[in-house]
């Protein structure tokens, strides 16, 4: 799934696109590595966004590697349909089940790679003896739910945390997901993240432009 931890992988969020023209919009970032999938239940996070089958009808519009972001609860419930509809990624928050360990089995079943998410006030420690069973860690730098709020900076530390905590494995990817920008993209890639989800920056305006200047302030 990742071919380097140190490579930086854009991956944008496609809750900010232009649903009305949303392949146009996905052809529009095809350059970059990773598309983000953000789904809401209205229950875990105050907000409804989509379910498997609009996953399964852009699936054959891209080539991305597709990076499934459940904001739900019982996520176990529904990573079969979540996986068949073409996720490669399936991640989900740690703070939505009981039995973390469990979860990560049930996901890795469908023969998806698995992802742990934890929200801004979520401690890292919350993570630490999962590390070892994932393949990607995304921390949220903002509050789950909405598109388009502001960076948090005060979750950077935990960045730096998560990138000298999971150096000691092979393979595990580290997205931030919440106000990443030209500006603010530095600062998580300086701290260790590998992985920059983003949503607004990319898509309101010049999509082309705003993903190469992405691109080029983290270079």
């Amino acid at each position: 799934m990742s071919d380097s931890k140190n490579k930086i992988k854009i991956s944008p969020s496609i809750l900010s696109a232009d649903f009305f023209c949303l392949e146009s919009s996905i052809e529009a970032v095809k350059e970059t590595e990773w598309l983000h999938l953000d789904v809401m239940d209205g229950h875990f996070v105050p907000n409804i966004t989509f379910g498997p089958c609009v996953i399964e009808a852009i699936r054959s519009k891209s080539d991305h590697v597709f990076d499934t972001h459940l904001m739900i609860s019982e996520p176990e419930k529904y990573a079969v349909e979540f996986a068949e509809a073409g996720s490669d990624i399936i991640t989900f928050h740690v703070e939505a089940v009981e039995d973390v360990a469990s979860v990560i089995d049930s996901v890795k079943e469908t023969g998806t790679n698995v992802g742990l998410s934890i929200k801004p006030g979520t401690s890292f420690e919350a993570v630490t003896d999962f590390l070892p069973m994932i393949d990607l860690l995304l921390i949220m730098t903002v509050e789950p739910g909405f598109s388009g709020q502001s960076f948090m900076h005060e979750v950077v530390p935990k960045i730096k945390k998560a990138r000298e905590a999971v150096d000691e494995y092979d393979d595990i990817d580290i997205s931030v997901d919440g106000g990443i920008s030209p500006t603010t993209a530095p600062e998580v890639v300086e701290n260790g993240a590998n992985v920059l989800v983003s949503g607004s920056s990319v898509f309101e305006g010049d999509i082309e432009n705003n993903l190469r200047e992405l691109r080029e302030s983290v270079e």
